[in-house]
């Protein structure tokens, strides 16, 4: 009798460890990304960061982003990298210029009435800016855009490629140019899609290109962007964002996705987007490595 009771407790017992390990199989960190190399490389960098810590992780990179940005309200995803900018802007409609410690705040805030915990923002921001060859640059003495401007007003002729949308929007090379006190002639502007761009530039078919300010192509090709000194473009920092259903639960999780935010700026992205991008690293490789030399795993 004294055996069967043994052989019932052990198999009670050996019954909660499954149904135990099952449950915490069954409830892995979903982690979310967007269709494009930044964001495949952010979701891959924090899958790995949140092996190494022990998490089970389930990776769902390459989504759109308003799905990717619906499915985390709804609960199907549980931490991506988002840009402050796109979420101000975008998803809670806010139109109204602000600081880039504004926006985070208010952002922040709304998202907070969703459930959405926004950690600590990267120096990270992947915004519209304008870039020059670096020799060009540094012989016209060009580093800010407001210098761009006195190099236009001193008369000198700049040719300039840009977008179609930029171009045109409300928000666009319009305002920007009013803001900064100059205007690039009619016939020096070079409308065409944004990829090429950094190519125009790249083949000194034009001195001045609109690109984004973490591409991987500003790095490889030599490029440096001119500083917005007068923070006409909003901010678009790359920032952690968390359920808080996820986060009350595991709470550390908040020192690990925030040790990762810490050792990400401009410069830092770009030379990882242009690993895979220009060097055609795979996305593991590149991630794997970037986290072994700054000491996260």
């Amino acid at each position: 009798m004294k055996q069967i009771l043994k052989l019932v407790q052990a198999s009670a017992t050996a019954a909660l460890v499954i149904f135990s390990g099952q449950a915490a199989a069954a409830d892995p960190i979903v982690v979310g990304g967007k269709n494009f190399t930044e964001q495949q490389i952010m979701a891959e960098m924090t899958s790995q960061l949140l092996k190494a810590k022990g998490h089970d992780v389930d990776t769902r990179a390459g989504m759109g982003s308003a799905v990717l940005r619906q499915a985390q309200e709804n609960g199907q995803v549980d931490v991506y990298w988002e840009y402050t900018g796109t979420a101000l802007i975008v998803y809670n409609k806010v139109t109204t210029p602000m600081s880039a410690q504004d926006g985070y705040a208010k952002v922040k805030a709304l998202d907070a009435a969703k459930g959405l915990v926004w950690l600590n923002p990267s120096k990270a921001n992947n915004t519209y800016a304008l870039a020059m060859r670096h020799q060009e640059a540094d012989s016209l003495g060009i580093h800010t855009i407001s210098d761009l401007a006195n190099t236009l007003n001193g008369g000198k002729d700049l040719t300039f490629a840009v977008n179609a949308e930029f171009y045109a929007r409300a928000d666009g090379l319009k305002p920007l140019q009013k803001t900064y006190g100059f205007e690039f002639k009619r016939a020096n502007i070079k409308r065409m899609d944004t990829g090429l761009t950094y190519q125009a530039l790249r083949d000194k078919q034009v001195d001045v290109a609109l690109v984004f300010a973490t591409d991987g192509r500003i790095p490889a090709f030599d490029f440096v962007v001119l500083k917005d000194d007068k923070d006409y473009f909003p901010s678009y920092a790359l920032t952690p964002v968390i359920r808080k259903a996820v986060l009350d639960k595991q709470p550390k999780l908040a020192d690990t996705l925030n040790s990762l935010s810490a050792v990400l700026d401009d410069k830092t992205m770009a030379h990882l987007n242009a690993q895979v991008d220009v060097d055609h690293k795979s996305i593991s490789d590149v991630c794997q490595a970037f986290l072994k030399e700054k000491g996260l795993i």
